[in-house]
């Protein structure tokens, strides 16, 4: 692959914000991932408008209005247009040589083996980069992609980076970035060689390739003949210009800064004061422009991973944290979008109450949306969003979901997530926006937890389908949701998902009573309980479901991905080839002809 296509960039209207109100609570248990918590402020009062510049809404054209659409003529396209099943695995579990999966040859790898099994739906976890913890749920950027998943050996090939620098890269996550530096620093001076030495001084500094020089001297149809990975690079700053700028320079701020807080900067680039901002992209003009170069390699592996799928007829199935990590490019650059004080810390902070799973609830500690900021630029930062991630992907699920329609909120200076509040938050108007601009969107709610009947209604009115959990179902009660009788068609059922133990572990792990139960509700069958839950989810009339990788290997205790409300351990699970016996591929293809589920 020589490039990528660009990716495209809008915005859209909407009306304005709904008031809070208290919901009801509802008996469904919690769960979902309990993201890391951000820094913590003392006290907390009403936010204060900063003063400071930050980046405006793109000026593009606004959508045209489109007729009310029955709930029904949402998410109808590909992949939810029929019966389907996938496997959850995220991409750091693939096997490889790195200390985590990649973008490379495993990767297309595990697409084969999607294909010869009978699924067509791929499901990840968030692809961003994270902080120091590993989780994926407290990423640096909404948009980025996690420069740990760049496969290197992508650079080898294309002369950028030799077979002996790559002993750096099975280090660690610095040497992973002094092999990408390499590669940086050896694209540059493949096309500095090129170019007349007197033009060579300053052109980067503006982020125009050198290369583009020599085609300014030729004619418009030779151009169309001269483009090469260095014009893709400058076509991809241009027109991922909406978040790029901000984040590359706030990698590079970050960097100088060693690593801190951009709520630890000094007070003039903390609060983007425009003369510190246009002085530290002089100053850092080399580091940002690396920032851009290494996701250019980022999005170049991806899509043409995406590419190769689609085209094997597999389907890449996302996943998108409502919250945004305290400390991140995207709260930095547009603080007016969150509810934060005149020192950029936080008033109040996310989480769930409590609940059947915590007696305390869980206090996340991402800042909340300043929804009525966010309203008046018509929904342009969740727009944009959305943007990048359906790009990226052909399904998106949203986790907590249920924010869409109220979020609890906590004091920020509360230790827990008792002393909070529900407080509105307008769903309907955001999803009706996003529907009117990506009329082909596929979403998923992620409805687990404190549920609702607004909530569900808010689901329903849009066609998303929820998730039902088998490791939840079996409570002793026949109305629970997630009892095989109780599925709807317009649903995705798991057996269990990246926040629960493994199928075999949790079985393991009940009473003698509780297995008898489960016995008992699928007539004492003859198969192991592994295997009953899993060909009770692809029986399932849900019309897709998921396997996690671990369930479909039938791994035990010692495999799980996350545990929540910890913070040790997590994200770290890999399978390798050797544990992929080839009875697993058939007998998920026999799985998959029997339920329906081929594509």
């Amino acid at each position: 692959m020589t490039g990528t296509d660009p990716l495209d960039n809008v915005t859209t209207t909407s009306d304005q914000s709904d008031k809070s109100h208290q919901p009801e609570e509802s008996h469904q248990p919690e769960g979902s991932h309990q993201p890391e918590g951000s820094h913590q402020p003392e006290g907390s009062h009403q936010p204060e408008e900063s003063p400071q510049p930050e980046r405006s809404p793109q000026p593009v054209e606004s959508p045209q209005p489109v007729e009310s659409l029955e709930s029904k003529s949402y998410n109808q396209s590909i992949p939810l247009d029929k019966r389907r099943s996938g496997v959850l695995l995220h991409l750091t579990s693939l096997p490889g040589s790195y200390n985590n999966g990649v973008i490379g040859e495993d990767a297309y790898r595990f697409v084969d083996f999607l294909k010869d099994a009978g699924f067509s739906v791929w499901q990840t976890l968030p692809l961003g980069p994270t902080h120091g913890d590993g989780s994926p749920y407290q990423s640096l950027s909404v948009h980025a992609g996690n420069p740990q998943l760049i496969d290197l050996q992508w650079l080898v090939e294309r002369g950028w980076l030799a077979e002996g620098d790559m002993h750096h890269c099975f280090t660690d996550v610095f040497g992973r970035s002094k092999c990408i530096s390499i590669a940086f620093n050896a694209f540059r001076k493949e096309f500095e060689d090129i170019s007349d030495s007197r033009e060579q001084d300053n052109k980067w500094h503006e982020n125009k390739c050198l290369v583009d020089l020599l085609l300014e001297e030729k004619s418009a149809a030779e151009k169309d003949f001269e483009k090469t990975e260095c014009h893709y690079f400058q076509e991809f700053i241009q027109e991922q210009a909406f978040w790029l700028d901000d984040y590359a320079l706030y990698c590079a701020l970050k960097k100088e800064n060693q690593q801190k807080s951009w709520m630890d900067w000094p007070e003039a680039i903390k609060n983007r004061e425009a003369i510190a901002l246009d002085e530290a992209r002089d100053r850092l003009r080399n580091s940002i422009l690396f920032y851009q170069f290494e996701q250019y390699l980022f999005f170049s592996q991806w899509l043409s991973l995406k590419d190769y799928a689609n085209k094997q007829g597999i389907y890449l199935f996302g996943d998108l944290p409502i919250f945004v990590a305290h400390d991140s490019a995207d709260v930095w650059a547009q603080r007016r979008f969150f509810k934060l004080d005149a020192q950029g810390q936080a008033d109040v902070v996310a989480g769930v109450p409590p609940d059947y799973f915590s007696a305390t609830g869980q206090r996340w500690g991402n800042p909340h949306y300043q929804w009525d900021a966010i309203e008046a630029s018509q929904f342009s930062w969740w727009v944009e969003r959305i943007n990048t991630q359906q790009r990226l992907f052909d399904l998106i699920r949203i986790d907590h979901f249920r924010g869409f329609e109220s979020s609890w909120e906590i004091p920020a200076n509360e230790e827990t997530a008792i002393n909070g509040t529900w407080i509105k938050s307008p769903g309907e108007k955001l999803l009706r926006t996003l529907y009117q601009t990506y009329p082909d969107l596929a979403l998923v709610a992620e409805d687990l937890g404190i549920i609702t009947e607004a909530v569900n209604d808010l689901r329903e009115q849009f066609n998303l389908p929820g998730m039902k959990i088998l490791q939840f179902a079996f409570s002793g009660e026949s109305s629970n949701p997630y009892l095989p009788h109780n599925h709807q068609v317009n649903s995705v059922v798991y057996t269990g998902t990246h926040d629960n133990d493994t199928t075999l572990s949790w079985l393991d792990s009940l009473s003698e009573d509780e297995k008898n139960y489960i016995q008992q509700y699928f007539s004492f069958p003859y198969e192991p309980l592994n295997q009953v839950m899993m060909n009770s989810t692809m029986a399932s009339v849900a019309k897709l479901a998921i396997l996690p990788m671990q369930d479909l290997m039938a791994f035990g205790e010692g495999h799980r991905m996350n545990t929540p409300g910890t913070t040790e351990g997590n994200w770290q699970w890999r399978f390798s080839w050797e544990q992929l016996k080839e009875e697993t591929k058939m007998l998920a293809r026999q799985m998959n002809t029997l339920y329906g589920r081929m594509d």
